[in-house]
């Protein structure tokens, strides 16, 4: 089939999947009030892949079909720098608010169906399930989500690298059909909106007869029986763009999947009691790589939107005249070409890997991934800042069409703006900065890759550092 329009993936959706909010069972996730305009933003992009402007840039043709650039298998280093491009064009659509559009688990999918081979030392038939997994999402145009970490009652057990059995998700038993899983996964983000559910393991697994059952990496619709989703509270609250420019759109709903007794057909498992294997997975396939390519074009169209987010604001005050001003905003420009070269560095430094493939640089993908958590609060800080006790003395829309319009038009002009756009700028700045959503994006960068102290400590494993310890060492023993 190829790509799919925005209509088919909202007709998909339709499936009689078991999603919960606010204690109740959605009977359809896109015209529930709290979660339908996520979807229906979604499906606005996917309708974009079919713009004759973009073709070229978001699609590539393969056996006759138009599929999405992010399934593009990178033989060369002008591919790996294509499929930066169309995931850059992906993130500005949303000004990377949205972070599980589609191209961010098609990136993986793309990396374990290349390297295939590796999952085969598992089982051979493994590593034809993920190839033919691949082309069932590529061809089909699926939307992905994924839940990676189990659940933790002890801090002790997690210290020890063990899981409880009566919350993590674990093989049950074993059925000429398939395996049955049972138990918890954190967290799904996009799930509700999802089409397929990735469940691999994220969190290493110590390689000990006690956490076999812990070790299973496998793919499932989202209505699969007896598998649910119970979500966080939305923060669409069905305020108009005007009132909430960022959570009325993007919306992008976050949940905890719980499988009940749940049977995995033994075509969709990749990876089956080995810990030791799904410990190396993302990395020995790359797919680390190619997600992080992705992740560093959405944080750069975030860092963007921020600067010309606090630019706006300044203009409309007059305060981009103000040298301490111009120095704030400066910080939020060096945060955004940091990125940039991060990106500009990995992409146009691709190299050959073991499966055949081109992928990225790690080392400046890594180092933004560690860098930019510890950066988007502060981009969040500066909004704050900048915006003052004005975030707080911004009236509604309604307002301008009420008894109130008179003051409201008098009292809320600034200097370059009038008092509708200047409540309009203002409403943004405050969604982004001070609203329930703008907090969740702060959360969220916090943590998308996972604890900061372990990703530190990963990165510093991983860097090169004898060449430039040798040199302190040289210059130590140097007899002048």
């Amino acid at each position: 089939m190829g790509i799919r329009t925005g209509a088919q993936y909202l007709a998909n959706l339709r499936d009689d999947r078991e999603v919960w909010i606010h204690g109740e069972r959605v009977a359809d996730v896109t015209t529930h009030p709290g979660m339908r305009r996520g979807p229906h933003t979604l499906a606005g992009f996917l309708d974009k892949q079919f713009d004759p402007a973009l073709r070229d840039l978001l699609t590539y043709e393969e056996d006759g079909e138009r599929v999405a650039m992010s399934f593009l298998t990178p033989k060369s280093p002008e591919d790996v720098r294509r499929r930066g491009a169309a995931y850059y064009e992906w993130a500005t659509w949303s000004n990377g608010m949205l972070g599980r559009t589609p191209d961010y688990k098609n990136a993986s999918i793309m990396a374990f169906g290349s390297a295939a081979a590796y999952l085969g030392q598992g089982r051979a038939d493994f590593a034809a399930n993920m190839v033919a997994y691949y082309e069932e999402v590529r061809k089909g145009d699926k939307v992905l989500t994924h839940t990676l970490v189990n659940p933790q009652i002890s801090f002790d057990l997690a210290k020890e690298g063990k899981y409880s059995g009566k919350v993590a998700l674990q093989i049950v038993r074993e059925t000429d059909a398939g395996v049955i899983v049972n138990g918890a996964r954190l967290l799904a983000t996009l799930g509700p909106f999802a089409d397929e559910i990735e469940v691999f393991p994220s969190t290493l697994l110590k390689a000990s007869d006690e956490n076999l059952p812990f070790a299973i990496a496998f793919a499932l619709p989202v209505n699969t029986p007896g598998l649910r989703l119970i979500c966080r509270d939305t923060y669409d609250h069905g305020k108009s763009h005007f009132d909430a420019p960022l959570a009325s759109r993007y919306e992008e709903m976050d949940a905890v999947v719980i499988f009940e007794n749940v049977l995995v057909p033994w075509e969709r498992v990749f990876m089956y009691r080995d810990p030791a294997l799904c410990n190396r997975a993302f990395s020995e396939t790359n797919a680390v790589l190619h997600m992080m390519h992705q992740v560093a074009a959405g944080k750069l169209a975030k860092a963007e939107f921020a600067v010309g987010l606090l630019c706006a604001m300044a203009r409309a005050t007059g305060k981009d005249k103000d040298m301490a001003v111009k120095g704030q905003i400066a910080e939020a420009m060096w945060i955004a070409e940091s990125v940039r070269a991060f990106l500009y560095s990995a992409e146009h430094q691709a190299e050959p890997d073991q499966w055949g493939n081109y992928a990225p640089l790690r080392r400046p993908l890594d180092t933004s991934r560690n860098m930019f958590p510890k950066l988007y609060p502060r981009l969040v800080e500066l909004v704050q800042l900048l915006g003052s006790s004005s975030l707080m003395a911004t009236p509604s829309e309604a307002d301008f069409s009420n008894g109130l319009a008179g003051d409201v038009e008098r009292y809320f002009q600034v200097e370059n703006l009038n008092s509708h756009d200047r409540v309009a700028l203002f409403r943004l700045a405050h969604d982004f900065s001070v609203s329930g959503f703008g907090g969740r994006q702060t959360l969220y960068e916090r943590f998308f890759f996972g604890p900061q102290n372990i990703l530190a400590s990963v990165y510093y494993d991983l860097y090169d550092k004898d060449d430039m310890v040798g040199r302190v060492e040289d210059l130590l023993n140097k007899v002048d």
